[in-house]
């Protein structure tokens, strides 16, 4: 007798050779993307780490940074959560299991991590929210929970065991939802999983929005959390009134001038409920463009990690093409968050909040780089160069020498040069590590001068350990 054919859906793949989602991505989008969960074994082959756990304790303990620490009493299942920034003395303290260190948005602060983003084209640029890595020590975990965005999690060090619930895609039938009430985590009351997984380094398993999944490590591990973007209907419509709001026409009221005489002067009858939609609908952005705008505007600042800003002054525009002659690159920020879109007439630039009206290949080139070179520079029409310039002034794109990258560990001890701690208005002539004293917090080497941040006591007080940066 022939073995009955298995009616199962697909839900675990090996990658192969130029198809690392196992399959064509134009095949994940209409099989899989948003509809069911996917293992993908070897999606990244021989994948190296680039952040270790020691990395991500240390970008945890900085200003800026939003991480959180989630510990689990086994024996009582309660749950601990605190918020960063952590002091460095928090983690030899931990014990060895059950812990977990989670960091957003490490593709702001790290360029390898950021680059990994591009393994990622298949779907628009704009959907991606950040990366986000949590260190687990072994038993460590979050608790069964679900997400309300698409989310690719890889396996980057170690191994940990994922179990999903994906009853909902393969069977038709919907989970329970339900969060227990006595943790400040949503976790669920109830989580009956369908498959369970370990996965280890380069293997990735896609989750679409709401279904339920619990990580537990196996050893001591690191995860690399690709989440997107996806804005909650009461979020677009907020920010949509906003915008009409406050470019409403005035003189745009409700209207009645074929009223009759009512049968009741009390009642709010279905006419007048028609003319209320119809004084809604003059206001609303029946222009494509305007409507385009405000929704490019909106989504490129979306849960934005920070502001951008410029820490000096933007070059002059002559200035930049002889910088770029030279060999200098455009550097993109990496806060800024960039899309485009057609227009009735060429296209719009939308960086961070802004928009631009630009030709189209201005847009494509200027949403699309992370670094432009003297080539890249002269493919600008006037008008792209202009708008270029205006980030420049707006802190988007920074000039970079890429051949300076300074690492403290290649530098000869005797030959660092640190800083010296000096009063607010001296001005740093020499420097030698030797005369640096504990007091330093932080010292940075900028193309323009040395910041020095230096923790000031005031002695004349009792000596209470706290100090100012």
């Amino acid at each position: 007798m022939a073995a009955r054919k298995s009616t199962a859906p697909l839900i675990e793949v090996t990658a192969r050779p130029g198809q690392p989602l196992g399959m064509a991505p134009a095949t994940f989008l209409r099989d899989f993307w948003q509809k069911r969960p996917l293992l993908i074994r070897n999606a990244f082959p021989d994948f190296q780490t680039p952040v270790q756990p020691e990395d991500l304790a240390g970008l945890a303990c900085e200003e800026g940074v939003l991480a959180r620490l989630i510990e689990h009493d086994k024996t009582q299942d309660s749950w601990r959560v605190r918020s960063g920034p952590f002091q460095e003395d928090i983690f030899p303290a931990l014990p060895d299991h059950d812990w977990t260190l989670l960091v957003q948005d490490v593709d702001k602060w790290d360029p390898d991590v950021r680059a990994l983003i591009e393994h990622f084209s298949f779907l628009p640029r704009w959907r991606m929210d950040d990366v986000m890595i949590s260190f687990a020590a072994t038993g460590g975990s979050v608790g069964a929970h679900v997400d309300q965005y698409d989310v690719f999690l890889l396996q980057a060090y170690g191994h940990r065991r994922w179990q999903i619930d994906a009853s909902e895609s393969i069977k038709g039938r919907r989970p329970l939802l339900d969060f227990r009430p006595d943790v400040e985590l949503k976790l669920l009351q109830v989580f009956k999983p369908t498959h369970d997984w370990v996965l280890a380094p380069g293997d990735m398993l896609y989750l679409p929005p709401n279904v339920p999944h619990h990580g537990v490590a196996e050893d001591p591990c690191l995860t690399f959390s690709f989440g997107m973007r996806a804005p909650a209907s009461a979020e677009l419509i907020s920010d949509y009134l906003d915008t009409l709001i406050a470019d409403a026409d005035e003189n745009i009221r409700y209207q009645d001038p074929d009223l009759k005489m009512p049968a009741d002067p009390n009642e709010i009858d279905t006419v007048a409920m028609a003319r209320v939609i119809t004084a809604l609908n003059a206001i609303r952005m029946n222009d494509p463009d305007k409507l385009g705008d405000w929704f490019g505007r909106f989504i490129t600042t979306y849960r934005a990690a920070g502001e951008v800003m410029a820490h000096q002054a933007a070059p002059a525009a002559e200035e930049v093409v002889q910088a770029l002659a030279s060999g200098l690159l455009l550097q993109r920020h990496p806060w800024a968050r960039l899309a485009w879109r057609r227009a009735k007439r060429g296209a719009s630039l939308y960086v961070s909040g802004q928009d631009f009206a630009l030709p189209v290949k201005d847009a494509q080139r200027l949403a699309g780089a992370e670094q432009l070179d003297a080539a890249a520079y002269r493919g600008l029409s006037d008008k792209g160069r202009a708008v270029l310039q205006q980030l420049l002034v707006g802190g988007v794109f920074q000039l970079i020498d890429p051949n300076e990258v300074y690492d403290a560990e290649d530098e000869d001890e005797d030959a660092a040069v640190l800083g010296e701690v000096v009063e607010g208005h001296d001005q740093v002539a020499e420097l030698h590590d030797e005369v640096v004293s504990d007091d330093v917090h932080t010292v940075t080497v900028h193309d323009d001068g040395i910041e020095v941040i230096v923790n000031f006591e005031d002695h004349d007080e009792d000596d209470s350990g706290n100090g100012h940066a």
